[in-house]
């Protein structure tokens, strides 16, 4: 499936600035001004300025929080984009209720807690974001998180994410049967979505010493599978009707 651009210049906009460049001066930024997020429940708050504020909606990272500061803007970032931004882009720290900072083993024991399947979510997600896919929640469309090529200003999301993992049991309880295969393809389609399902699984046998972590990304592989509906109007039989049909016209 193609990509869907938002307007004739959405492309040419783009492709003269690539979201991984949007994202290296995010990263700049944030590292410049030294900035912690504060946990606050299941997500994570953190404080912009000005510059911040447009390279967060640029860079597609956490939503706006209304204040009565002038100043200043805050982000509600889910724990998956602030584990990211902390772990992989190491560009913030976290701090907690007592204003400390907490280092990543404390941070992947307390998102574990307020997500169960917190691992794999976040495996996903960071899998996706670093092939520069701008990812978002799926809640709306009974996913995990929707994929966009770039900014949703400028395309429509591509693919529709589900995460599973057989060693969890696949604890988001869907695509066990074929039935649930048929309605979420049928949801896809009607949004014009391609289903996108990464099977996350550990590497005990490849981790050793620190790279062994939980939260280190060595730790998981992803198997990625696109999933479609098959179209009987594309049936092989049909399709060598018609090659035997244009060769014999020819």
């Amino acid at each position: 499936m193609a990509a869907r651009w938002k307007g004739k210049t959405a492309e040419a906009k783009a492709l003269a600035e690539p979201m991984s460049t949007i994202v290296s001066r995010l990263q700049s930024s944030l590292i410049e001004s030294n900035s912690q997020g504060i946990l606050s429940g299941s997500s994570v708050l953190l404080a912009a300025h000005e510059e911040q504020t447009e390279l967060f909606n640029h860079a597609c990272f956490g939503r706006p929080v209304i204040t009565t500061e002038k100043n200043k803007q805050w982000f509600q970032l889910c724990l998956e984009e602030a584990f990211y931004l902390c772990t992989v882009m190491k560009c913030i720290k976290i701090v907690g209720q007592n204003n400390c900072v907490k280092n990543e083993e404390e941070l992947w024991d307390y998102m574990s807690s307020k997500r169960v399947n917190f691992p794999i979510l976040y495996r996903a997600y960071s899998h996706l974001r670093t092939k520069n896919w701008v990812v978002r929640a799926g809640s709306q469309y009974g996913v995990d998180f929707v994929a966009y090529r770039h900014h949703p200003a400028l395309v429509h999301s591509k693919y529709a994410v589900i995460a599973s993992s057989a060693e969890e049991g696949n604890e988001n309880g869907r695509l066990k049967v074929w039935s649930d295969f048929h309605c979420t393809l049928r949801l896809c389609g009607s949004v014009a979505k391609t289903l996108l399902v990464l099977h996350i699984s550990r590497n005990l046998n490849n981790c050793d010493g620190a790279s062994s972590s939980p939260w280190s990304i060595n730790y998981y592989s992803v198997e990625e599978r696109i999933v479609a509906r098959w179209n009987p109007e594309q049936s092989r039989e049909n399709c060598m009707v018609a090659e035997e049909e244009s060769c014999k016209s020819s």
